[in-house]
């Protein structure tokens, strides 16, 4: 079993959706336990995926033992591990949530959260890129369905310009990947970054411009300038358990870049390596300040934690183009943190918003809350994590990313991270103190809080302090990851030890 495990967080969510789907219109009870047990199993196997890749060694498993790079693989290293953990524990406090009565609105919703599981979690998996291209496409279709869960005008506004806008992203994403293909002849990851170090110069433009489109396409799928005014409208119409595990698709975007211009575009790469950097570096200082004003000018919770979701987008965008190994280990110890985070207040925004009747979770006067002690306390938790405030994690992913800054990156990302926390601080102060200091007075509206919903906001919140009591390990891990990514000399070895030994002789 153990030689599998690889496979299992693609194939057990792919096989726990088909049976979901297919007893779509039985109890609700009966798919809540699957739903539930499965994602647990899931956080379980995740947990023994980041314990196998601690070791250093890069793994792969080869569907019907076709090798690379003519076959189908599944390769697990640290940054896939680490991003396998992220989503089953973001999805376990989403799924157990969802089942406090967001669920109910429609019949397919645990069947399509699996398959959405499952084409995060191939994504996140694949060693070649056409696999990549496949596994967008999966969990994409399934997030068209989640987003439109429960109906309503506009969640069908909001979906209609995500997909319209995705499937735009899906045929570049195509047209990219055939560019590539035609000009290195193979999609293996590992095989095009070998490739890559002996190219004829004629064909560098033709790569060139695949990379870049390619650079595009993850920029939409990140949200990044000028790729994001999809995202704050369709994640804040989301149902709430989707919309807090829709805090992980941004961070598919991310990976994808880490991966494929670490991995593809890496040093071997020559004239071609770091293909990204004078790109992303500038769009995600323009992407801070963007959401650092729709932040600002929010008038609704929801709203206002969408434009949180792109702070922490172009924060993560800026480690990613200072280009440094320092750089990526603190945003890799910021991901996970700004994730969950996010991820927990779009779920306590709907418990608020559930207390204050018509006014909703938008940002006015209206009656007190039922619970607003307990909810107060919540808030102020999640408002202080991801605005930065020490001592919880997200003051140290920040002072990590600005500590690994050189002196002239310093004079950019210094002022418009502390700007953008300050931002963050002010628009959500201002929303605290309306939801629970300035309600006008009467009785409290509301019904006492479901206990699974309550343990999913909970749940996903606990990773502020945590992240602080576990920062050493998981400083070191993120440390070891970006040690890794920084030779992906390891990871063609590792795929094609042949063809390497050969090359060497």
């Amino acid at each position: 079993m153990i030689q599998h495990l690889i496979v299992l967080p693609i194939v057990l969510p792919l096989v726990v959706g088909i049976i979901l789907l297919r007893g779509r219109g039985g109890a609700t009870r009966p798919k809540r336990i699957i739903g539930v047990t499965a994602t647990v199993l899931l956080v379980a196997i995740s947990i023994a995926l980041v314990a196998q890749a601690a070791s250093g060694e890069v793994t792969y498993y080869a569907l019907g033992d076709w090798q690379p790079p003519f076959g189908i693989v599944m390769v697990l290293d640290r940054l896939s591990a680490l991003m396998v953990l992220l989503t089953s524990l973001l999805a376990l406090g989403c799924v157990v949530f969802a089942c406090g009565g967001d669920d109910e609105q429609g019949s397919n919703f645990h069947g399509l959260f699996q398959w959405q599981l499952m084409g995060i979690n191939g994504a996140f998996l694949t060693g070649d890129l056409f696999n990549l291209f496949v596994f967008f496409e999966v969990l994409l279709l399934a997030s068209y369905a989640l987003l439109m869960h429960g109906g309503g005008k506009a969640r069908i506004q909001a979906g209609l310009h995500y997909v319209v806008l995705n499937l735009a992203g899906s045929a570049l994403f195509l047209i990219a990947v055939g560019v590539l293909y035609g000009a290195t002849g193979t999609l293996n990851m590992a095989d095009m970054a070998q490739r890559l170090a002996s190219l004829p110069a004629e064909r560098a433009g033709l790569v060139s411009a695949g990379g870049l489109m390619l650079l595009v396409v993850f920029g939409l799928k990140a949200a990044i300038l000028p790729l994001y005014f999809w995202l704050p409208k369709a994640y804040a119409a989301a149902p709430a358990p989707v919309a807090a595990l829709f805090a992980i698709m941004t961070k598919v975007g991310i990976y994808a870049i880490l991966r494929v211009y670490h991995l593809v575009f890496g040093d071997q790469a020559g004239a071609l390596a770091a293909l990204d950097q004078p790109w992303v570096w500038w769009l995600a200082l323009g992407t801070l300040v963007m959401a650092t004003l729709g932040v600002l000018s929010a008038r609704d919770l929801r709203l206002l934690v969408a434009y949180l979701v792109l702070i922490s987008v172009g924060t993560l965008l800026a480690g990613i183009g200072m280009r440094s190994e320092a750089a990526t280990a603190a945003l890799l110890f910021y991901l996970p943190h700004t994730t969950l985070v996010t991820g927990g207040l779009f779920l306590l925004a709907e418990l608020i918003g559930k207390q204050r009747g018509k006014a909703g979770t938008r940002i006015v006067k209206g009656r007190p809350l039922y619970n607003a002690s307990l909810l107060g306390v919540l808030f102020l938790l999640g408002g202080a994590a991801v605005a930065g405030l020490p001592p919880l994690s997200g003051a140290i992913g920040k002072a990590l990313l600005m500590q690994a800054a050189s002196a002239e990156q310093q004079l950019w990302l210094w002022p418009l991270l502390l700007l953008a926390g300050l931002g963050s601080l002010v628009a959500l102060s201002r929303a605290g103190s309306t939801f629970f200091w300035r309600s006008h007075e009467g009785e409290p509206s509301g019904q006492p809080l479901a206990k699974r919903q309550l343990f999913g906001v909970t749940w996903l919140l606990a990773a502020a302090p945590l992240l602080v009591v576990l920062a050493g390990p998981v400083s070191d891990y993120a440390q070891a990851t970006a040690e890794q990514l920084g030779e992906p000399a390891v990871h063609i070895r590792a795929l094609l030890p042949e063809t390497t030994d050969g090359d060497e002789a």
